[in-house]
């Protein structure tokens, strides 16, 4: 049996203001992005350049070795995003290879694209059976079985999902997530000499090329409205109501990865790109401890306040070089009542400042827009980061994507636990965060 994990191509149209611009093609990124967004991209269908941004797509990543070793079938992975592959050179690899199972991975703002892309896999390919998986399930699942030629729609992560389709099941598989003990005994996730160097993140300042993006855990406690991955696929949590837990993998098992992808692809340096890696000192200070070995640069997706003040050092002296900090907004209000990060912003500001004293890069993201924020708080947000020394940051729009809280707010009218969450007039709904910002950009100029 041949299976193939796709990323498939994803292009929009050809953008541009003025006639002697040239006009450069809108792309997305779907796998491997918490927020699926299309930007303006400098390359063109099938003709890559390096430099921009691209997410490894983590789930596809681990589910690709996992249905290998438990199944023994001929497993393979395609990122097409990636490859920055035409939609003619796709097909004509999926015609030419002619996949018994192909697993998509989606989410809400690549849906318009994806459907259309699906009944054309089986207009194409009418004996191949589409497995849909991503976010977009934890909603959908039901109207996509019903309306589309979609053999099994997995909710959550889909290690374990994968392998039940490919034994015989389908329809709808509900949430099945690895434990703690299943995540250190499986393979490690699917890298090769096609993809391994096109993946690239240039936040936090400091990265070198090639860099491997990896994971040190999966999932986060915290509720942020918008969020996706510990809402839709670590955990099931659309309306911020459920326990959420985090799954941390060894030390063992990441110091082995590690020097894996070292050897293999000659990686410079790494970046953790967990939902939070800094998720208390213990893993912290045994990911320091593994690094400090292997004694190559990394950074990581940290929160400014779940470590001791001294771990930031710990972490310096071991090679981390640098950090993105979610803030979210430079308001209180927001940050405490609309987005439920409980993130007390004076002190998240006093951890940037100690960060660049100790000589670290910070990179803030934050987002514009969210339900029930006015235009003065947004404001608030501008002069906080003018506030701060950052070495780069992030504005985006917040996106309402399937699986979240955002996205139950706009069913259910009101969450008992983002008090100050309202879909009022102000509010402009978008699943794709950085068209949401283009919008939002001249009104903020406009005060």
């Amino acid at each position: 049996m041949k299976i193939l994990f796709s990323n498939p191509p994803w292009w929009e149209k050809k953008e541009g203001r003025y006639w002697f611009w040239k006009r450069h093609w809108r792309v997305g990124v779907r796998a491997g992005s918490r927020w699926p967004f299309t930007y303006v991209s400098n390359c063109s269908p099938d003709n890559f350049k390096f430099g921009e941004y691209l997410p490894y797509p983590f789930f596809m990543g681990y589910a690709t070795t996992y249905a290998k070793k438990e199944t023994g079938y001929d497993v393979r992975f395609r990122d097409s995003i990636a490859l920055r592959e035409s939609y003619k050179t796709y097909f004509q690899h999926l015609e030419a290879e002619k996949y018994d199972y192909i697993f998509i991975e989606i989410a809400t703002p690549s849906w318009e694209h994806d459907r259309s892309l699906i009944e054309q896999i089986h207009k194409r390919l009418p004996d191949t059976k589409i497995v849909v998986t991503g976010p977009i399930t934890t909603i959908k699942s039901e109207e996509i079985l019903n309306n589309y030629p979609v053999h099994a729609c997995i909710r959550g992560e889909y290690e374990k999902g994968s392998v039940r389709v490919l034994k015989g099941e389908s329809g709808i598989i509900d949430f099945d997530l690895l434990t703690v003990a299943e995540m250190n005994a499986a393979p490690f996730p699917y890298f090769d000499e096609l993809h391994a160097h096109r993946y690239w993140d240039g936040n936090p300042v400091g990265q070198v090329a090639p860099h491997a993006q990896i994971w040190s855990s999966r999932g986060c406690p915290f509720k942020c409205i918008f969020c996706v991955w510990p809402a839709a696929m670590t955990g099931n949590d659309p309306d911020g109501t459920k326990t959420r837990t985090v799954r941390q993998y060894s030390p063992e098992y990441m110091e082995a990865f590690i020097r894996e992808l070292i050897d293999r692809f000659q990686f410079k340096c790494i970046y953790f790109d967990d939902d939070t890696f800094n998720l208390g000192n213990n893993h912290v200070v045994k990911m320091c401890e593994v690094m400090s070995r292997i004694g190559i640069p990394w950074s990581a997706m940290c929160r400014a306040d779940t470590i001791q003040m001294g771990t930031w050092q710990l972490m310096k002296e071991s090679g981390c070089f640098g950090v993105k900090l979610g803030f979210e907004s430079g308001n209180q209000r927001v940050v405490d009542k609309i987005v439920n990060k409980h993130l007390d912003l004076e002190y998240a500001a006093q951890i940037v400042r100690e960060l660049k004293r100790i000589g670290m890069t910070v990179h803030g993201t934050f987002t514009y827009g969210l339900p029930g924020e006015t235009k003065e708080e947004m404001l608030d947000t501008k002069r906080f980061i003018a506030s701060l020394p950052f070495d780069s940051f992030q504005e985006s729009g917040t996106a309402e994507i399937e699986g979240t809280p955002l996205h139950t707010l706009r069913k259910q009218g009101k969450l008992e636990k983002y008090e100050g969450a309202a879909i009022d007039s102000n509010y402009k709904r978008e699943v794709d965060g950085s068209k949401k910002m283009q919008i939002l950009v001249e009104d903020l100029r406009q005060n």
